[in-house]
């Protein structure tokens, strides 16, 4: 029984299971964010297109292009840990206004996924791709 607890409560990740598990974690949450918003703006899975909201009241066009970029090309990066930690920062900038400005006053329940999805950002952010990225592979030459 000791045995099986320290198994259970080993904090000791090895070093190839903590990449893997980061190439596994960006690539889901690239494709979730995709899938799940991106193709929307697009107007794909859905009888109308989504309209982009514009909380800051930026010119329309930079707004629905920034947007749909945060949404659609830059997790493309992310899914390959390609300049990863830039492709973050408009990301980012699309949950995190969500989350403070366009949400702020829901409630918890439609307020929750900007904020999920920034909180995961945010970890990408600092930890960055790990090993299976060509962020790494252009680190080495």
């Amino acid at each position: 029984m000791k045995k099986l607890i320290h198994i259970i409560t080993d904090i000791n990740i090895k070093e190839k299971s903590i990449h893997i598990a980061l190439l596994i974690f960006r690539i889901l949450l690239s494709i979730e964010l995709i899938v799940a918003h991106g193709l929307k703006k697009l107007g794909v899975g859905v009888v109308e297109a989504e309209q982009v909201p514009n909380p800051l009241n930026l010119p329309e066009t930079f707004n629905s292009l920034f947007a749909d970029a945060a949404n659609l090309v830059f997790p493309v990066f992310v899914i390959f840990g390609l300049f990863t930690r830039i492709a973050i920062i408009p990301i980012l900038a699309v949950t995190l206004t969500g989350y403070f400005i366009l949400h702020w006053n829901d409630d918890l329940l439609i307020k929750d996924t900007p904020f999920m999805y920034s909180l995961c950002y945010l970890f990408l952010f600092f930890v960055g791709a790990g090993k299976y990225s060509i962020d790494n592979y252009l680190r080495k030459i």
